[in-house]
């Protein structure tokens, strides 16, 4: 019975501490994400965190929890830790807003030098009748599709699948894709102003060709966005599935407090 107690004392204590280590974490992956150790370094310089003693301080925590939370982001992608050299951001995450409707090329700029390997860019004669059916076209009718694997800084960020319709996509098949952003394409080609998307993230893992293509481990955590876009009176144009490199991206935005339903409204 002893040994029985002390064993689930011992499990308690790991539990309490693997518990705080979460949470600081969190509040470091935070700071990471923000730019706070990244801050007026330029670019291909990597910001260095405070050794854990400060970092123990910043955080009401031991060392051996901030060790553990360290350890936790450097699996995760975020820092590397080298004797002599200290615990280092491996690379700034790059921020994407989801309260406006921009092309991810757009919003990446101010981030570092975006290029887009382009792997497909054809018309299907019959595409899929999923396609078909957001696209609000006939079943069987032709569209177009385009993938392209975009890097940052010379980086793989992400792999870009995309299926537009016909009268849409067929425009940018004459145009470079290699350094055009499709919404900015879109509205020069045809003319109109984008209007809205429908928009869906989902975290999935990395099958190996994607994982080959975006240079992460088989496995890794991946964002997909998925992304209808419509013209302005609501006609759906572009039918978008983006899968980027979850540890060097997130997904941001600011959010009014809702007005509370009052009963009988």
């Amino acid at each position: 019975m002893a040994d029985g107690g002390n064993g689930s004392m011992a499990y308690d204590e790991r539990a309490g501490r693997a518990s705080r280590a979460r949470r600081a974490a969190d509040v470091l992956r935070q700071r990471i994400v923000d730019g706070e150790y990244s801050r007026n370094l330029g670019r291909g310089e990597r910001g260095t965190l405070p050794d854990e003693r400060v970092l123990g301080r910043s955080l009401g925590a031991s060392r051996n929890v901030v060790r553990e939370a360290l350890n936790l982001l450097r699996d995760e992608g975020l820092l590397t830790r080298r004797r002599g050299i200290g615990t280092q951001v491996t690379a700034r995450k790059c921020g994407h807003g989801l309260d406006r409707l921009v092309g991810l090329a757009e919003e990446l700029t101010p981030y570092g030098t975006v290029t887009n390997e382009v792997r497909e860019a054809r018309v299907v004669p019959h595409a899929p009748p999923a396609i078909t059916e957001r696209l609000g076209l006939a079943e069987g009718c032709e569209a177009v599709y385009i993938e392209r694997l975009r890097f940052l800084d010379g980086s793989p960020l992400s792999l870009d699948s995309t299926w537009l319709a016909p009268d849409i996509g067929r425009p940018l098949l004459d145009h470079c894709l290699t350094g055009r952003d499709l919404f900015a394409l879109i509205e020069e080609t045809s003319g109109s102003r984008l209007g809205s998307a429908e928009v869906t993230v989902h975290a999935v893992t990395a099958e190996p060709d994607t994982a080959r293509l975006l240079d992460v481990a088989d496995g890794a955590a991946l964002f997909t966005i998925d992304r209808l876009t419509r013209l302005p009176g609501g006609r759906p144009v572009d039918v978008e599935s983006l899968r980027v490199r979850a540890d060097r991206f997130a997904l941001c935005t600011v959010l009014p407090r809702a007005r509370p339903q009052r009963a009988g409204e």
